[in-house]
């Protein structure tokens, strides 16, 4: 790239299940625009043990996926790559053996977002994504491990949650295999998520004059499975999906093998076993949050990390990246 010409950002992001590397430029009117990417899969809840230790094979893992990604643009032209692991690494009882491990064997240190951090990147990244419209915005992010929420009028947010009650541990806990023993079963999981929500001090609802905004793959693939469609005027791929819907849908997704759960529209292979969970915690979200729909954003966390590195969002309400690792 020219001297002058558009800046760039880039990220690695070591998920559940995947290892992503993403080079972005930005130019107004353009938004974020791909330059480069990289994405190895990974199967991390896998390796995971009932108390919560990352075991060797899902380290290596890790390390064998940091090595690829790094690799993938040695050579090219590019600035500093941040590199970040989710709850998956996070919450794991063992986090600091796998990040020190990583390190060694990559020369990659991967650096831990705490949750409220990820809630906080992911308004960042939605009010963006919104077109920074200055009403009050609700931001949902369903991830593997935890639940972020935050919400506020500008560009940062006034409050941000961090909850355990991921589509992943929700699995684990309640419907090992991603079956459900029976309608009992179903409902008292449903009791579980609205007493564990309705006890959380200040958990912010949507306002009459505002927008509810959905950040993740979970909310994502539910709305292709409802069969929403992009709405118009909105950027990207805009889809809204509402409580009615997910109401409707979740009866089937408990009656669906996790084997057959990719016959459903939407339902991708390795996400398939904690679709119902994810269903039920989004679900659970919306009626605590007095939301009747919400708009599926296509950025989150990532997003919110290279929105700030370019500078997008004004150093003046940029907060310091409080990390771990």
């Amino acid at each position: 790239m020219g001297r002058g010409g558009p800046k760039q950002a880039a990220v690695l992001d070591v998920g559940c299940h995947s290892a992503l590397l993403t080079v972005v430029r930005w130019r107004p009117g353009a938004g974020l625009e791909p330059v480069f990417s990289h994405k190895v899969r990974l199967r991390l809840q896998e390796t995971v043990d009932r108390k919560g230790r990352m075991r060797e094979a899902g380290i290596v893992s890790v390390q064998r996926a940091v090595a690829e990604a790094m690799a993938a643009v040695r050579g090219r032209r590019r600035p500093t790559v941040f590199p970040f692991a989710t709850s998956v690494i996070r919450d794991a009882s063992n986090r600091d053996q796998v990040i020190a491990q990583v390190a060694r064997a990559t020369g990659t240190r991967l650096r831990v977002l705490p949750g409220e951090e990820e809630a906080r990147l992911a308004y960042v990244a939605a009010r963006q994504w919104t077109e920074s419209e200055p009403r009050p915005l609700l931001m949902l992010d369903i991830g593997g491990g935890t639940v972020e929420i935050a919400s506020g009028r500008g560009a940062q947010p006034r409050s941000v949650l961090s909850l355990p009650l991921g589509a992943r541990r929700m699995t684990r806990d309640w419907f090992p295999g991603g079956t459900v023993a029976s309608t009992r079963r179903l409902e008292e999981v449903r009791e579980y998520l609205g007493h564990a929500l309705s006890a959380v001090p200040g958990l912010p609802v949507a306002a009459p004059d505002g927008s509810v905004v959905a950040c993740s793959k979970t909310f994502e693939q539910l709305a292709l499975l409802a069969g929403t469609r992009p709405r118009r005027g909105k950027p990207q791929t805009g889809r809204q999906l509402t409580l009615s819907q997910l109401r409707r849908w979740i009866p089937v997704l408990a009656g669906t093998n996790p084997a057959r759960g990719t016959r459903l529209p939407g339902i991708s292979r390795h996400r398939a076993g904690q679709a119902l969970a994810g269903a039920l915690v989004a679900e659970a979200l919306l009626k605590a949050c007095e939301a009747e729909s919400v708009d599926i954003c296509p950025w989150s966390t990532r997003e919110g990390l290279l929105l700030e590195h370019l500078g997008v969002v004004s150093a003046a309400t940029r907060h310091d990246l409080p990390l771990v690792g």
